[in-house]
């Protein structure tokens, strides 16, 4: 599993652009910058839908402050979803930008995977947030439980960093 300190690994996830899905690397996302990813166990989801996100929209200007350039929300779901939750929620128009891991590839690159048979969730991102500096995990908040929504949310992450 990736921790502080660890540099990310490389992976494709998938955004929605004006003209549909599009590539994203997470190496072009985070080389030189500083950016907040969190995670979450799936779009549309209970906790997922009326804690994390919320929480993030939030402190956006609170992390802008502190000169993060992009907040990232990555799940294990298809990237129109993702743009649908995103629009639902108002985390796109907050400028939060919603990346998919359809595959799961970055999520099980970094040992955050996890399955929940009895809900539906299979191969599913355990929730979390980080911030990354030039691809270097600086901090880290993984949830205990994939239900809770707390050191991992946007006023949890700013009082760690």
């Amino acid at each position: 599993m990736i921790s502080t300190g660890d540099t990310l690994p490389d992976a494709t996830l998938i955004q929605m652009g004006a003209e549909g899905p599009e590539e994203v690397r997470v190496s072009t996302k985070t080389k030189g910058r500083k950016v907040v990813i969190f995670a979450v166990p799936g779009a549309f989801t209970g906790t997922c839908t009326t804690a994390h996100v919320p929480s993030f929209i939030r402190t956006k200007d609170q992390f802008d402050a502190k000169g993060v350039d992009e907040i990232i929300c990555i799940s294990v779901n298809d990237p129109f979803v993702m743009g649908a939750w995103g629009d639902s929620t108002g985390a796109t128009d907050a400028g939060l930008t919603m990346l998919a891991d359809s595959a799961s590839e970055f999520t099980k690159a970094i040992g955050m995977d996890f399955d929940a048979p009895p809900v539906g969730l299979l191969a599913r991102s355990k929730r979390y947030a980080m911030l990354v500096e030039d691809g270097k995990v600086v901090v880290l908040n993984l949830e205990e439980n994939p239900g809770a929504c707390e050191i991992s949310a946007g006023e949890g992450l700013l009082e760690a960093i």
